[in-house]
């Protein structure tokens, strides 16, 4: 157990890459680097890293709140709701898991599970257990990546700090719609368990 677990939100197709649904400018750049730092975490250093997907359906996306500000995007399936990174340059040893959620906040939805991607016939498990359990077994650093900043991101990082999660937010790996992420520490997180690195 080494205390420290990563999430990468949203790193999907649609606001990743310029011809996306939803595309976070310029969030194709974080493609390569996002990759390489994945592909370089050590097992050792590591608890796990878990891949949010923004997921949404076409038949009931209207009547939802986000339709309001945004179109749709990341169909469930569709080319758009893949991620744009390469899960399988992650080292095997590093466990890897999976979180659906259907609005900006991946705390907000009270019945959403984690799917564990290298054991898809094990159970899945609550969210909220999954995270008292990284808790429970001495976890206190979370390492937060990906789009969008001001949306996403920024529910990751509160609902963390709200846990009593230490978060560590790379600047080199996450792009914001309107606020980047240095103006998120100093107007919402300023004073907070937060870090820029």
């Amino acid at each position: 157990m080494t205390g420290r677990f990563v999430i990468v939100v949203d790193a999907q197709r649609d606001f990743m890459l310029p011809d996306g649904a939803l595309y976070v400018a310029g969030a194709e750049t974080l493609v390569g680097p996002m990759n390489d730092w994945l592909a370089a975490l050590d097992p050792g250093d590591i608890d796990g890293v878990l891949m949010t997907f923004d997921t949404h359906d076409a038949a009931t996306y209207p009547s939802s709140g986000e339709a309001a500000q945004f179109p749709l995007h990341c169909v469930r399936g569709s080319a758009g709701w893949r991620s744009a990174l390469d899960p399988a340059a992650i080292d095997p040893a590093v466990p890897l898991y999976r979180l659906e959620k259907g609005v900006f906040a991946m705390w907000e939805e009270p019945h959403v599970t984690i799917d564990d991607v290298r054991a898809p016939d094990r159970p899945a498990i609550p969210r909220d257990r999954f995270f008292a359990d990284l808790k429970t077994r001495g976890v206190d650093e979370v390492i937060v990546t990906g789009v969008a900043a001001d949306f996403c991101v920024r529910w990751a990082v509160e609902g963390l700090l709200a846990r009593g999660f230490h978060v560590v937010v790379p600047r080199a790996m996450t792009r914001g719609i309107v606020r980047q992420i240095d103006a998120l520490a100093v107007d919402d997180w300023a004073g907070r368990n937060v870090v820029l690195s």
